[in-house]
């Protein structure tokens, strides 16, 4: 019968650490359901869930069936193993968390937004509670740790416009004024606003010029830098200013007055229109999707305010034409609501399928 009572005296610990496994479980089961919310809502379902799993711990040490004297030593125990991992935190995974919180305190950056991290640059595709994904001008998907980002300086490319810029050499023999003037008419065919020129460099051979101007749609960034070059490129051709190196020699016999310009081609355009699809369509195509995914959601739970509010204003209303106008804007606001969680389904689904396909 010894064995019996420790078995009955063993059940109660089994039962509740059981249920303790079970409630994690379930819990964790809820936050990662397909409709678990925004960034911010999933960040926050994460902390709970740590919170959670730390007090299952405790009640599972609780119901150990132990003494007080040596339930009081395992609970010192645990917390000194976690003055000692929060100490060493700067590379753990307590320390990517703890970079996590504080990156959601500062708000530098959201989903969407153009950043760079030392040699990282892309646009932000995922926020975690230990990490950031990133998709960079190549399609990739890049990982960063949270406390890399807290780490080391973040440019955060402003979402009302940047600086496009492009840089040229040119020689002393042409006039300074000539120059800016082709450059500034290259950064007006390029559509960029209030253009200016700089010289950067006084070379031994060359002058370094900087023509640059502001783009107000951020997410045509790596179209524009482009079509910024080749507007100057072909602007300074049509000005016949030649872009080559004073050093620059040739073989041929040439003439002193010859100029290595290319001809004027019949297919050239004053200036460069975009491309039906450009890049940026295929090179974000994730953060495109989850920078928009992110905004219905939002817009979801803006909407389910709304509609909370109204069923108050609705209870509370005496007169019948109160009451009336207030069930049509709420009718108005839930077929908006219907046609929204349609369109997250679709992205969501959307999603999934590009996560499937990249692993």
């Amino acid at each position: 019968m010894n064995w019996l009572e420790r078995v009955v005296d063993i059940l109660p610990t089994a039962g509740g650490i059981a249920a303790v496994v079970i409630a994690l479980f379930v819990f964790n089961r809820i936050f990662e359901g397909g409709k678990s919310g925004t960034q911010e809502r999933r960040f926050r379902n994460q902390l709970i869930m740590l919170a959670l799993t730390a007090a299952g711990v405790l009640v599972v040490i609780m119901l150990l069936p132990v003494g007080d004297t040596a339930r009081g030593q395992l609970l010192g125990l645990i917390g000194i193993l976690l003055s000692a991992a929060i100490a060493l935190s700067s590379t753990t995974f307590l320390g990517n968390a703890l970079a996590g919180i504080m990156l959601r305190v500062v708000r530098n950056f959201r989903i969407g937004d153009f950043i760079r991290a030392g040699d990282h640059f892309g646009r932000v595709t995922e926020r975690g509670l230990v990490h950031t994904e990133i998709q960079t001008e190549d399609r990739e998907l890049t990982t960063l740790p949270n406390i890399y980002l807290v780490t080391n300086p973040v440019t955060v490319i402003r979402s009302s416009g940047t600086i496009v810029a492009a840089r040229v050499s040119l020689g002393y023999d042409v006039s300074r004024v000539r120059i800016e003037e082709h450059l500034l008419e290259a950064a007006r065919a390029c559509e960029l606003g209030e253009p200016f020129v700089q010289i950067v460099e006084l070379g031994d051979f060359s002058v370094t010029y900087r023509v640059a101007g502001l783009l107000t749609d951020v997410k045509q960034l790596v179209s524009y830098r482009s079509r910024l070059r080749g507007c100057v490129l072909d602007g300074l051709h049509r000005g016949g200013i030649e872009i080559v190196s004073p050093t620059f020699m040739n073989t041929r016999n040439v003439s002193d007055d010859k100029r290595f310009i290319p001809r004027r081609d019949r297919r050239e355009k004053t200036s460069p229109e975009a491309a039906e699809s450009p890049p940026e369509a295929v090179i974000f195509d994730k953060a495109d999707l989850a920078e928009s995914l992110e905004r219905q959601k939002a817009e979801r739970e803006a909407l389910s305010s709304d509609l909370a509010r109204l069923d108050s204003e609705i209870k509370g209303a005496g007169e019948e034409a109160e009451r009336s106008a207030l069930e049509s804007e709420r009718r108005r606001l839930s077929t908006e609501t219907e046609l929204l969680d349609t369109e997250i389904e679709r992205a969501e689904a959307a999603a999934a399928e590009a996560d499937e396909t990249d692993t």
